[in-house]
């Protein structure tokens, strides 16, 4: 009766919702990994926030001039660690850096730092300093939003909340762009960074 009863139960059709949330996220999974970029760095994140902090609270003292000097300085570190934790996740996770999604998201967050720079060429030689924090964190949250557009659902999100910030940067009272720099660059990637890190994988 024992082996007839099992014979039955390995016979019996499996229901069609058996597992079925599990399926499909297997399958969502595996589609966004083929058609994003998954190799966001959530732990570079941070460490380019905390330098960003240690940057403001370096520069808070100093004369405009020499803020800016300090965070062009900080704009080349974080852009160097950013590429070594993009470099370093890609490796981790196996996935390429000349693949499609990850060539677009590139294409796409470039060309609004590419403006960037520009402009704080053509404000600096104009002596208009105090309106660079707001025009840094309002292009840099349009690459992220552009670039993100190939990316995890997160990424879009923080650049959004970067170009909000940003605008209320250029609105507000010029004394404090130091302190919405160290907002943006340093607690936003910081609390963004751990966010990305927990739900993709560092």
């Amino acid at each position: 009766m024992a082996f007839a009863q099992r014979v039955r139960e390995y016979n019996e059709p499996i229901p069609i919702d058996h597992r079925a949330a599990d399926n499909l996220r297997f399958i969502r999974d595996t589609m966004e990994r083929a058609v994003s970029f998954t190799a966001v760095p959530g732990w570079g994140g941070v460490a380019m926030g905390i330098t960003a902090v240690a940057t403001g609270i370096i520069a808070f003292p100093m004369p405009a001039q020499r803020q800016f000097l300090a965070w062009l300085v900080e704009a080349v570190l974080a852009l160097t660690i950013g590429c070594f934790a993009v470099r370093m996740k890609s490796r981790r996770l196996a996935l390429s850096l000349n693949s499609r999604p990850a060539r677009r998201a590139l294409l796409s967050f470039v060309p609004p730092l590419l403006a960037g720079a520009f402009l704080t060429t053509v404000l600096y030689r104009v002596d208009l300093l105090t309106v660079l924090p707001g025009l840094w964190l309002l292009l840099y949250g349009a690459a992220v939003v552009t670039g993100g557009a190939f990316s995890v659902r997160i990424v879009p999100v923080m650049g959004i909340c970067f170009m909000l910030l940003g605008g209320v940067a250029l609105l507000a009272p010029v004394i404090s762009g130091n302190v919405f720099l160290m907002l943006g660059f340093g607690l936003m990637h910081i609390v963004f960074g751990i966010l990305i890190a927990r739900r993709h994988g560092g």
